[in-house]
């Protein structure tokens, strides 16, 4: 998948939603501005976070929305950025390049490129890299609004 197509993605997971997103500010609520300069991001890779199997990258972060978030993590061979886990959110995982193992309560399954992988909430879930090139996936996960 190439850059474009990435834009793509995110402009439409972004732009599906824009028109009904508003911008929480304080007492008074303010109508967010949606943009083609704003709704639209291509991958810049000064911009990505090292992590300790490789980098991250986020199209969408949780402030941008109401939480919805699209992440692209990028694995080096034999790893995972850690170990299986659970939370209230839901999430789902989609492979761009590599081979990924995806565990999902106590079963796995080994999957490459253009597969999708759906973790219900509280599920005990994780994604790693089986293959001996980097696994490059996106995360598209909602994060809860923090009381």
């Amino acid at each position: 998948m190439n850059g474009i197509s990435i834009s793509l993605l995110t402009l439409f997971v972004v732009g599906s939603v824009a028109a009904q997103t508003s911008n929480h500010t304080g007492p008074e609520t303010t109508q967010k501005r949606y943009t083609m300069e704003n709704c639209v991001k291509k991958f810049d890779v000064s911009k990505a976070e090292t992590t300790q199997v490789g980098y991250q990258y986020w199209f969408v972060d949780k402030n941008f929305l109401d939480g919805r978030t699209v992440k692209m993590s990028v694995v080096a061979p034999h790893a995972a950025t850690h170990p299986p886990h659970s939370h209230a959110e839901d999430e789902i995982f989609f492979v761009l390049e590599g081979h990924a193992e995806f565990f999902l309560n106590g079963q796995t399954k080994t999957a490459g490129p253009y597969t999708s992988f759906y973790c219900p909430p509280n599920s005990k879930h994780g994604i790693r890299n089986v293959g001996d090139t980097v696994l490059k996936y996106l995360v598209i996960k909602k994060y809860e609004a923090k009381q």
